[in-house]
């Protein structure tokens, strides 16, 4: 854990920079649930005031193996982007699969305020995403919930639809064995997760069976068929996160064409989402305007709901904000010379200048001398055939 002085104090063009021991800092200070539901409730703050937003598509590079992608946004008065990637295979190799960071900048001047880790904060962000989705989608009674993919981000949606959403019991199934043994392990040995009944099933059918609620959070970068019609019952909701680029899907299109079915930014949702399957016609909800009451949710206990979630820029903004305010509060985090100060912010230069004489002649990080390679003026040779 590191510490700094409360930002009042700290030069106009320092950025504080978390690191993942920081953002964990903050989860262990205010605890799990309480940081979900912070999180939750900054991201709501800002899909109610969606209109604000200058919002665009993220934009993606893909290779064979993965993607890396920018995602940014802004309102009136801050600017955030994520860099964030997906590595299925990067396991092997002993990296996440997701790895990310962020930045959040001040709107008026471009001054980044803050840079931190995103990994940690994109796996609390997505499930608390997928909670606000559900207390809106979802029956209020749901009480069972099929978890299918339980990888990096499976004990973060479990803890969260556990605690916000009343979930009691997890029915759980991946295709690795050892995945599911870890997020056992994890919530077991969890006294957020004591009253949580987990159940490990041989297959997807079998955990789907009676859950009020199925969430998705597997990685293959393929066109997949995680859950079909057939599995579906009357009144479920589908929480679907895994599909979220071209090529990656989930969910089998006959399940969407049942179901009501919505999204985070339609444009965006269409190109990397379940959705990438159907027509641009079919008909979808963004979910910003079920939460401002101008569009229904769920219109009856016996409907299906899916909520086809990709991730969007804005819960990254809302999750920046939050981790920022509270690393301020805490006093968590250290100040970076990202940005640098000039007497004269005209005069860029000024960094490089040669020192005049009398003072220490500069050194290397290893102690080297560093000459002073500029040639004084009366040096200067002007060549005929340039006069």
């Amino acid at each position: 854990m590191t510490h700094r002085q409360p930002w009042a104090t700290a030069p106009l063009l320092n950025t504080l920079f978390l690191s993942p021991k920081d953002v964990a800092a903050i989860v262990a200070h205010q605890g799990v649930a309480a940081t979900l539901m912070g999180l939750v409730t900054a991201i709501r703050e800002d899909f109610l005031r969606w209109t604000e937003f200058d919002k665009s598509a993220r934009l993606a590079n893909h290779s064979q193996d993965g993607v890396i992608e920018l995602m940014p946004i802004s309102d009136a008065s801050s600017y955030s982007f994520k860099y964030v990637n997906g590595h299925p295979k990067n396991t092997a190799l002993g990296l996440s699969t997701v790895m990310a960071f962020g930045v959040l900048a001040d709107v008026a001047t471009g001054r980044p305020k803050l840079m931190s880790e995103l990994t940690l904060c994109t796996a609390m962000r997505t499930a608390a995403t997928s909670v606000m989705a559900a207390m809106a989608l979802a029956r209020p009674n749901s009480r069972t919930m099929a978890l299918i993919g339980n990888g990096a981000q499976s004990e973060f949606q479990a803890l969260a639809f556990h605690h916000l959403m009343g979930i009691e019991e997890i029915r759980l199934f991946d295709v690795d064995p050892r995945a599911t043994a870890k997020l056992i392990n994890n919530l077991q040995n969890n006294p957020d997760a004591a009253k949580l009944r987990l159940m490990v099933c041989k297959s997807t059918r079998e955990a789907v069976a009676g859950a009020d609620i199925v969430t998705t959070l597997t990685a293959d970068k393929t066109n997949a068929t995680i859950v079909s019609a057939d599995m579906i019952e009357p009144g479920m909701h589908i929480n679907g996160v895994g599909g979220d680029c071209p090529g990656k899907t989930e969910i089998h299109p006959d399940v969407l064409r049942t179901a009501k079915v919505f999204v985070e930014y339609e444009p965006q949702t269409r190109i990397e989402g379940d959705l990438q399957h159907l027509p641009a016609d079919f008909v979808v909800t963004e979910l910003w305007q079920v939460l401002n009451g101008q569009k229904s949710g769920r219109d009856d206990q016996g409907q299906v709901t899916v909520f086809d979630s990709v991730g969007f820029a804005l819960e990254d903004f809302s999750a920046l904000r939050y981790v920022y305010d509270q690393a301020l509060r805490i006093g968590l985090g250290v100040d970076l010379d990202l940005i640098p100060a000039l007497d004269d912010p005209k005069d860029l230069y000024q960094l490089i200048r040669p020192k005049t004489t009398g003072r220490a002649t500069p050194t290397s990080p290893r102690g080297h001398t560093l000459a002073n390679r500029a040639m004084p003026m009366k040096e200067v040779q002007i060549m005929p055939e340039l006069v």
